[in-house]
């Protein structure tokens, strides 16, 4: 069963899987007075419009990716800066057992 997707049901949501956006090979060149009416050409027109329309779809599921690898990243960061504190109180409060151990032994 191969369906074509549509604007509001894409057949994936996934970018790398959707058709690549293409110029089309068989439109006229630019400035060009003679309408071309063949079948290909007009088939190929209603392609690169509705890959127009999907344009934004595909911008904004490729900035929600960038936002949510950030989000993660930030994530990642903090948790990072937190373990370091809880390292560093972890090493002073052994010190200070050490410290306090060395002064009971030489009394």
């Amino acid at each position: 069963m191969n369906i074509a997707g549509t604007i509001d049901r894409p057949v994936t949501h996934d970018p790398k899987k959707q058709a690549p956006m293409k110029p089309s090979t068989n439109e006229p060149t630019a400035g060009s007075a003679i309408e071309d009416t063949t079948t290909g050409a007009t088939d190929s027109r209603q392609n690169r419009t509705r890959e127009m329309q999907l344009i934004p779809e595909a911008l904004a599921r490729a900035h929600m990716h960038d936002r949510l690898q950030e989000a993660e990243s930030e994530r990642r960061a903090v948790s990072l800066a937190s373990a370091r504190r809880m390292q560093r109180r972890a090493e002073r409060a052994s010190m200070r057992a050490r410290r306090a151990l060395a002064i009971a032994v030489m009394q």
